[in-house]
């Protein structure tokens, strides 16, 4: 079956950095717009950054870009989300997530907190 397993989260110090990985498995990877969400305490989920199947073409809610880079391995059926420069209001549980035949799949998520 279609899963996304993440994995990379933690704490660290504003300023700080940080690399998510979501292992993709049970789909053609290659074929798919990979997500990356994330949803704060008490807040709606939001969609943080996507890349297309080839990667050539992504996108950054305003709040990240310039700090944040989505990236993918096609031949490890991997997506990468590296953060730079975190602030405390990056803190939130990071989800992984494709849109598979018309179906959301998430990944299980993984926390991240920013703070001194």
């Amino acid at each position: 079956q279609v899963q996304l397993v993440e994995s990379g989260g933690g704490w660290v110090q504003p300023g700080g950095s940080l690399r998510l990985s979501c292992a993709a498995s049970g789909f053609t990877f290659n074929a798919y717009t990979m997500n990356w969400y994330r949803q704060a305490p008490g807040k709606q989920r939001e969609l943080v950054a996507q890349i297309m199947s080839t990667g050539g073409i992504t996108y950054y809610t305003a709040s990240v870009k310039g700090r944040f880079t989505i990236s993918r391995d096609n031949r490890k059926n991997t997506v990468y989300l590296q953060m730079t420069s975190l602030k405390p209001e990056d803190t939130a549980e990071y989800y992984c997530n494709v849109r598979y035949r018309s179906v959301e799949v998430w990944g299980q998520g993984t926390l991240v907190t920013v703070s001194s």
